[in-house]
């Protein structure tokens, strides 16, 4: 039996006594397809695929979450690599401030020697001889004698001991004392109290406890206050030391000359003299040497402290980024096992103790 569709032909199979359909696939054309509903275009998804995102906010948040998850984690990475790079920094410093304090050690340690060698020598020559405290004035006579002969001395020699370094020079010599300078510049109350913690030898732990509450800034300025006051009693003493020098070579010259007793004693009480006068010296420059070089200690364990501040940060951060990273982990289980309820929730709670976690470490580590 012959049977007309509107989709095809049906024919009865004489050996089976059933009936089939035959397409006139040959006659039908792209839109007969179509017109025939042969290949239905419009698809829809299963009630039971919907019902595993609520479609509201909660469902765009929880499926988001793994992107949200993903960004704390590389935020928390950066922050734990700048944390290491800063304490990688704050090494580096303190081995550049270690080494200027073990400059201004050796200095300090060159200039106690020098002043300790004054000391031996001067002992020795008023154990062997006899030394009487220097004249100024009979020293101003003699290099400056009556310019009767003025080829006897040299027009140099009258412009040092008329200066004013030449002045202070006779003084120095007779007196002992160093040139005046401007007071030595007051220091921080807490930055004192880190010093003389340090130079008692206190506990690493008490010198620190000290050193914390001290800004890196207070801390520089004392340093610059220091080296500051240490070249300008250099700049005071220079002079007068360079006019002592030429009153020795000109008072050795005198005394190849004319080697009387009385230049001989002359020359014997001038020698004491400037071996105090330079003792003196040494020891107040070796002080403002240890001063600087305290101070360059100080900035040493700051700064190694402010390393390993940075370097546990950096540990904790990095954990954070561990937690958030669980959190993408447990939100892709989530996705592939589609039981996105609970485990979602379990990464959003990761998510959640990795910033809080993040912001106690920024805070107050």
């Amino acid at each position: 039996m012959d049977g007309a569709f509107p989709w095809g032909n049906s024919k009865v199979d004489a050996a089976s006594g059933k009936s089939a359909f035959c397409f006139p696939l040959a006659t039908l054309s792209p839109s007969d397809w179509l017109d025939r509903n042969l290949f239905p275009l419009k698809t829809t998804i299963p009630d039971a695929l919907k019902a595993d995102i609520p479609d509201n906010k909660w469902g765009k948040l929880f499926a988001a979450t793994p992107v949200i998850m993903t960004v704390i984690a590389t935020m928390l990475a950066g922050l734990a690599s700048s944390e290491m790079t800063r304490a990688q920094y704050d090494r580096s410093l303190a081995a550049q401030q270690q080494s200027k304090a073990g400059d201004q050690w050796s200095f300090f340690q060159a200039k106690k020697l020098r002043s300790a060698l004054q000391h031996n020598t001067l002992d020795m020559v008023e154990s062997t001889t006899e030394v009487h405290p220097l004249d100024a004035d009979a020293l101003k006579n003699f290099l400056l004698p009556p310019l009767t002969n003025p080829e006897e001395m040299s027009a140099p020699m009258r412009q040092v001991m008329d200066s004013p370094a030449g002045r202070q020079a006779l003084v120095s010599l007779q007196t002992g004392a160093l040139p005046r300078t401007s007071p030595a510049p007051a220091v921080d109350s807490r930055v004192k109290a880190a010093l003389d913690a340090l130079r008692d030898a206190k506990p690493d732990s008490e010198v620190l406890a000290l050193l914390a509450p001290i800004p890196n800034e207070t801390l520089a300025r004392a340093l610059q206050a220091a080296e500051d006051y240490a070249l300008a009693v250099d700049a005071a003493t220079s002079p007068v030391g360079q006019a002592i020098d030429a009153m020795e070579k000109e008072l050795a010259r005198q005394k190849s000359i004319q080697p009387y007793a009385p230049v001989i004693a002359l020359s014997r009480s001038f020698t004491g003299a400037r071996l105090r006068y330079n003792s003196t010296r040494y020891d107040a420059e070796a002080r403002l040497n240890q001063v600087v070089a305290t101070l360059y200690e100080l900035q040493v364990r700051k700064s190694n402290v402010s390393a390993e501040r940075h370097h546990n940060r950096s540990q904790r951060f990095f954990f954070g980024m561990l937690a958030a990273q669980m959190g993408v982990i447990i939100a892709t289980f989530a996705m592939a096992a589609k039981q996105r309820n609970l485990l979602w929730s379990l990464a959003a709670g990761a998510g959640v103790i990795a910033i809080a976690f993040a912001i106690y470490v920024y805070l107050y580590v």
